[in-house]
């Protein structure tokens, strides 16, 4: 693309897809979700921003019976189901030491990885809103590779890092779980805050 020239709207059938009529999936075909599949939702994510390009967030794919055991003692009562009938569950977690990464991620500042490590407090915060940020590019990646989404809270945090990153810097923040959705499963779309009841103009 020309530097001149501005990139325009994507098209409402992308739009729809993404954002307008994609919903949070409660019920899942059994219609499997190859790994490949899984790799292209991630090719995606990374490329979406992170501060100084740190990328602390961490996924775990989840599908086997084997992994989905691991996580079920974990669960709520409320997300049981949907989560071990769902083809894939990915908990999105961050690496409290993601800046060892930075010498790769960011090189043109030799002395990135400094402005971490003095520091644990801010060291935790970079990851935890980075990883989140990148959780919110995993569902939007999986969104436009055809896949449905339906991210929740409602586990035991502590848990699935007993369970998962044991011995490990790693730590849980949100589950998603991805495949194909029923749309029996739905409930009628809840209301959204208007512009004005949510943003401003400064």
């Amino acid at each position: 693309m020309d530097a001149t020239t501005a990139p325009e709207t994507i098209d409402d059938r992308a739009l729809d897809q993404l954002f307008r009529t994609a919903r949070t999936q409660n019920k899942w075909t059994d219609r499997p979700v190859p790994d490949a599949k899984l790799r292209e939702v991630y090719d995606l994510l990374k490329m979406a921003p992170t501060s100084a390009n740190a990328s602390p967030a961490r996924f775990v794919f989840i599908r086997t019976p084997e992994g989905k055991a691991k996580l079920k003692p974990a669960l709520s009562a409320g997300n049981m189901e949907k989560t071990m009938t769902a083809p894939v569950t990915v908990i999105v977690a961050h690496d409290l030491n993601f800046y060892d990464h930075l010498p790769k991620l960011f090189p043109h500042a030799p002395d990135a990885k400094n402005w971490f490590t003095g520091s644990y407090s801010f060291a935790e915060q970079t990851a935890f809103r980075n990883g989140s940020l990148q959780g919110a590019y995993l569902i939007m990646a999986a969104r436009a590779v055809g896949l449905d989404a339906g991210p929740m809270s409602g586990f035991d945090a502590a848990k699935v890092d007993e369970a998962f990153f044991a011995g490990t810097q790693w730590r849980t923040n949100f589950l998603v779980n991805l495949g194909y959705g029923d749309p029996s499963g739905l409930f009628p779309r809840s209301p959204r805050l208007d512009f004005e009841e949510a943003a401003r103009f400064e």
